[in-house]
């Protein structure tokens, strides 16, 4: 669930209130102006960011032919501006390997000033995207494009820096790199190999250091460690290297015109553009992950993606003009900042601070760095870029030819023709698939088989008419569909077939990976017979003719029989005390008639007050059936065996069509597209991630509202969605057994109470049955007594306040069962085992509540010191 139960951790970075609710804030005193306040943990995020971004401004600098200084630029900048004016508050910007070769090429071109005027245009072409909130089409880029734009920019990286590993000098290109790399191993520099050995070992091994000891020293990075000891080595052992060398800032060069071809430049623009914008914004998506993924209650907003491209086009107009490297987001030392539990962009600020104050104030501790060692980190960086998750990724979803062809242009060609180049064989390859259907047919136990692999479009009409009328007249057809498309005319051959077919005495079977893609599965003509009142036909058994049910679709009327709904004499309430006839049911669920005339109590999940007052004489109960419940659901209470209703006809016969029409569909629609993921959970067993403890109300279908299916929820359901508290007299243990086995056994990692709308049990709560004793006599009873703290929680206002955003609770009624879902939380805390997970950090909770009438699910979250539940809509989810 994306939102869990709050605590009452108070949000590091607002103010604590000193005055009261409706008076203005005092201001601060005339003689001490107002401090801005940084969180500890965004303190500590800074100084883990800056110790990483360090040594790789530097070596991303050496890599790009570039100052080294203008690194260190890019990173401040970086830091301080994106990070202030930026749309993503954790996203750390700097210098990325990712613009490395971008930048190479055009230092190669054009020159060093002339590459920071393009940075400066590519700044503000950012800024003009930005305006006009294009940031999301960004996004529309195929992954496969971008992570083999990644692996060929890694490749090139790596390739260049293996000569100054070596100690010699890169080439301009990777054909030329390669062409003079036998000669460079030919005069290989053993200190430059020794220094930049020592570097890759320490950066492979320090984050695999072992026990209490080497969790501690892995908190300082890796990429500081392997650079800070290769320069104590190099230092003691006297070796002569080539070092870091930082010229005097009075010497630094700024941004001048541009100089060059306009269409040369043009091209640059974009490039540079491309890149940088693209790696922020994926950058940007890939943050809100990981910050929504962080346990406990998340107080980072998501990101703004089109701020983000204007924060990250200012930072680059500023880095440019003070002659500084391309800006853009850096996956490294973002995911660095969240893992280090940055709160706010005052950690990516204060990194860029820190920067700046190691330019001025380490510029001698700096220049001891070997080149050889900046050169293994920056080569390091550059092989990880060559992604084998990505590639299996792109494996699995067939674009490994795009992302080769990227990769490879990007090598040979350039980032910008690389890009250019995938694009194409992107589209290729969708043409490819769309107009490329193979179409198989084969018999199997006497059931003729046509299987669809691919989209199912008009040029694969006359392949597809061909298998058809391989399958002979009367015969058995299964038509699989494996694709996600089918058009106008694919659909009218389709359809053509199955009825000629039908009607001639066979059956048709259609089924596909979409359950409820709108084609019919029709049964033989000469099977089908007319319905009779119990939706069978002649043998008994549900007919199906015409039926459009499928899997997970909306139920409202779907039973395909007739309606039975009760004859208006039955319904009246006047039957006689053998047919226990006793009133009406409302659309929302009835509840059960009262005795000797009176109003019924409602029952638990049966809907508002007075929905089930019955007029009824007699003594027993009766039923009417509710024609929008779930097929094979027994509407109302059990009647016995063999009773009789005022209709004339058995009500176990009723009750026992639908449920065996409902298991009917179930075997011919379900079963087939579920039964392999079972056969796989019964061999594995249940691994639930979740306790969902909900209400017993018929209306509440667990899966359907949390769109989940076989083996993700351990499901709990009671009347009211109850929690006994440990140790509670008239306990049930039942539900304390499942807490237990749902958070020892099964190990959950999260348990969620929902209430919902119109709860029986919240409203008898609040009109007890007249003439009722407090004694609680009857098990109903005596199980609501364990909802009289939440009923104590509305009408005393105990607690904080529980309330619905944008609209105030409807009545008691539905203050009292949000209020409940809140009372059910602090009973689950004080369970054992729940506690003890809580403390450990392996649990969370949640509450939603779940509106009947609406549709409409609200999760708990809080908002200066309230309880409030709130929508969750399409655009909370993270992409």
């Amino acid at each position: 669930m994306p939102a869990c139960v709050p605590t009452h951790t108070a949000d590091p970075n607002r103010p604590e209130r000193a005055h009261p609710p409706h008076s203005p804030p005092p201001g601060p005193p005339p003689d001490r102006p107002r401090r801005p306040r940084v969180a500890g943990a965004d303190v500590s995020a800074a100084v883990a960011v800056f110790l990483i971004a360090l040594p790789l401004s530097l070596g991303i600098a050496l890599a790009t032919g570039a100052p080294l200084q203008a690194g260190l630029v890019a990173a401040a900048v970086g830091g301080v501006v994106a990070g202030r004016i930026g749309g993503c508050p954790l996203q750390v910007s700097g210098p990325a390997a990712g613009l490395t070769v971008v930048t190479a090429d055009l230092i190669q071109q054009y020159g060093w000033r002339t590459t920071c005027a393009i940075t400066v245009l590519a700044g503000l072409a950012q800024i003009g995207l930005g305006c006009l909130r294009v940031a999301r089409g960004a996004l529309a880029v195929s992954p496969a494009i971008v992570h083999g734009m990644l692996a060929g920019i890694g490749i090139t990286i790596a390739v260049a820096q293996v000569h100054i590993v070596l100690g010699g000098t890169p080439q301009s290109s990777v054909p030329d790199n390669l062409r003079a790399l036998p000669s460079q191993l030919a005069n290989v520099d053993p200190a430059a190999v020794a220094v930049s050995v020592l570097t890759l070992t320490l950066l492979l091994l320090w984050p695999k250091l072992p026990g209490r000891a080497g969790q501690l020293l892995r908190m300082v990075p890796a990429a500081l460690v392997a650079v800070a000891g290769a320069t104590v080595t190099a230092a003691a052992a006297g070796l002569v290297l080539a070092e870091v060398d930082l010229p005097s800032w009075r010497s630094h060069a700024l941004a001048g015109l541009p100089e060059g071809p306009v269409l040369g430049l043009v091209a640059a623009v974009l490039t540079t553009t491309l890149v940088c914008s693209v790696q922020s914004l994926l950058g940007a998506v890939a943050v809100d992950k990981l910050v929504s993924r962080r346990p406990g209650p998340s107080h980072v907003p998501r990101s703004d993606l089109d701020r983000e491209l204007l924060g990250q086009g200012t930072a680059n107009i500023a880095s440019g003009c003070l002659g500084g490297l391309p800006v853009a987001g850096v996956a490294v030392r973002s995911s660095a900042n969240v893992r280090a539990g940055a709160v706010s962009r005052n950690s990516t600020m204060l990194h860029g601070v820190l920067v700046v104050l190691a330019a001025l104030l380490m510029v001698p501790v700096l220049e001891f760095i070997p080149l050889a060692s900046l050169a293994a980190l920056v080569m390091a960086v550059g092989i990880q870029m060559v992604s084998l998750h990505h590639i299996r990724t792109v494996t699995r979803h067939r674009e490994a030819l795009v992302y080769a062809a990227t990769a490879v242009a990007v090598v040979f060609a350039g980032v910008l023709e690389g890009v250019a180049l995938g694009i194409a064989v992107a589209v290729g390859v969708a043409l490819h698939r769309l107009t490329h259907t193979r179409i198989t047919h084969e018999v199997k136990e006497g059931v003729h088989h046509v299987h669809v692999r691919g989209q199912l479009t008009f040029l694969a009409v006359p392949r597809l008419s061909r298998a058809l009328h391989l399958v002979p007249q009367g015969a058995t057809g299964v038509v699989a569909l494996d694709g996600s498309f089918m058009d106008h005319a694919a659909y009218e051959a389709l359809q053509d077939w199955q009825n000629t077919h039908t009607a001639r005495g066979g059956s048709v079977e259609i089924t596909g990976r979409r359950p409820g893609t709108g084609v019919r599965i029709a049964e033989p003509a000469a099977l089908t017979s007319p319905p009779m009142t119990d939706g069978t036909g002649e043998a008994g058994v549900p007919s199906g003719a015409g039926c459009r049910c499928r899997p997970w679709t909306a139920w409202r009327n779907h039973q395909c029989g007739p309606p039975l709904f009760a004859p208006d004499d039955a319904r009246s309430g006047h039957g006689t005390r053998d047919s226990g006839a006793t009133g009406d049911t409302s659309e929302a669920g009835g509840g059960q008639g009262g005795r000797d005339g009176r109003p019924a109590r409602p029952g638990p999940g049966n809907g508002p007050p007075g929905a089930g007052k019955g007029t009824g004489t007699g003594t027993g109960t009766g039923s009417v059936s509710n024609t929008d419940s779930v097929p094979g659901a027994l509407s109302g209470p059990a009647s016995p065996a063999g009773s009789v209703s005022s209709a004339g006809a058995p009500e176990v016969s009723r009750t026992g069509a639908d449920l065996v029409r409902g298991l009917s569909a179930f075997q011919r629609s379900t079963a087939p597209l579920v039964r392999g993921e079972l056969a796989r959970l019964a061999r594995e067993g249940q691994r639930p991630a979740q306790l969902f403890l909900t209400c017993a109300d018929s209306r509440l279908v667990t899966s359907m509202i949390t769109s989940s299916g076989p083996g993700d929820l351990f499901v709990v359901r009671n009347v009211g969605n109850l929690v006994p508290p440990p140790g509670e007299e008239s306990g049930d243990d039942s539900v304390a057994a499942a807490l237990e086995y749902a958070v020892e056994v099964l190990a959950v990692r999260s348990i969620t109470v929902c209430g919902h709308s119109g709860c029986g049990a919240m409203q008898a709560l609040l009109d007890p049955r007249p003439g009722g004793t407090p004694g609680a006599r009857t098990p109903l009873e005596r199980w609501l007594r364990h909802g009289l703290p939440s009923l104590r929680r509305v009408r005393d206002g105990g607690g904080p306040g529980v309330r619905l955003a944008g609209r105030a609770p409807a009545d008691t009624a539905e203050q009292l069962c949000l209020a409940n879902v809140v009372q059910q939380l602090e009973h689950l805390r004080a369970h054992e085992s729940v506690a003890r997970a809580l403390k450990d950090g392996l649990l969370t909770l949640h509450g939603l509540y779940f509106h009947v009438g609406e549709a409409q699910a609200y999760l708990l979250t809080e908002a200066t010191g309230e309880r409030v539940f709130d929508r969750v809509r399409a655009e909370d989810l993270v992409l």
